[in-house]
């Protein structure tokens, strides 16, 4: 396994917790940085993986290390870099897990939550949340909330202790409870419509513009229909908040959020 932090000491606070879980410190390595820092597109990370052949990759958090060239919540940038992470765990046959900071936005959809452009949820074929119970600070409980291959596993709830992680079994919280992100009763239909206004106006907020199979796509790897996606533009363009422009290609069209005058806003 390779581990990259960049929050906390290797020897002081790594080391510690590894030993208490009882991991065999010897097959853990990490990609010094004490000269040159690192980014997901270093060569170095390829030199490792070819060399040390790990099954698992850890980058704590993925915020250190996209690049100081790379804005993290344009997903032009983005993209890139996670198609060549992609490409790497293919090749050596390594499953990465890139861990996140969650962003301020309470009432954002929990999959939406990560800091950061909407691609990196988007490519990730699984997504956890780690969170606290709101009732009880003490308890905590994992919580999948994206399985691109399968169906999503059940929360499981923990508490951290002297000795390290005991664990508690299946938990009854989900992730909007952890996240306190409780919306307003409305219709199953109406929900899916609401979620899929959201992804529009964030991938248009990320990118300033995008095309319709761009946008479909992205809803896709999101859990959202064709057809949600396509009445949440009805909505967005009955409101005026939608603008398009087509271009010379057959069939291709750029959506774009409208620019509202101050006083609307």
């Amino acid at each position: 396994m390779i581990y990259q932090t960049a929050e906390d000491g290797l020897a002081d606070t790594i080391k510690p917790r590894l030993v208490a879980a009882n991991a065999d410190c010897k097959r853990i390595f990490v990609i010094d940085e004490s000269e040159k820092g690192l980014s997901l597109l270093d060569s170095r990370i390829e030199e490792a993986m070819a060399k040390i052949r790990p099954r698992l990759f850890i980058i704590d958090p993925l915020q250190a290390y996209l690049g100081g060239d790379v804005d993290m919540h344009r997903a032009n940038e983005v993209r890139p870099v996670l198609k060549k992470i992609g490409f790497l765990a293919e090749k050596y046959e390594c499953s990465v897990i890139m861990i996140m900071h969650l962003s301020k936005a309470s009432q954002s959809r929990s999959l939406y939550r990560g800091l950061g452009s909407v691609d990196i949820p988007a490519a990730a074929r699984s997504v956890l949340l780690v969170g606290k119970n709101p009732n009880n600070p003490n308890e905590r409980a994992i919580a999948h909330i994206k399985s691109s291959l399968a169906q999503n596993g059940k929360s499981l709830g923990f508490t951290i202790t002297d000795f390290g992680i005991q664990w508690l079994g299946e938990s009854p919280l989900t992730a909007d409870d952890m996240l306190g992100a409780h919306r307003f009763e409305k219709s199953e239909d109406k929900n899916k419509v609401d979620e899929a206004v959201e992804l529009v106006e964030i991938i248009l907020n990320e990118n300033n513009e995008a095309t319709a199979s761009d946008i479909f796509k992205a809803g896709k790897e999101m859990g959202i229909s064709r057809r949600t996606i396509e009445r949440a533009r009805e909505r967005m363009r009955d409101e005026g908040r939608l603008t398009f422009d087509k271009t010379s290609k057959p069939g291709k069209c750029f959506w774009r959020l409208r620019k509202m005058p101050d006083f609307l806003e």
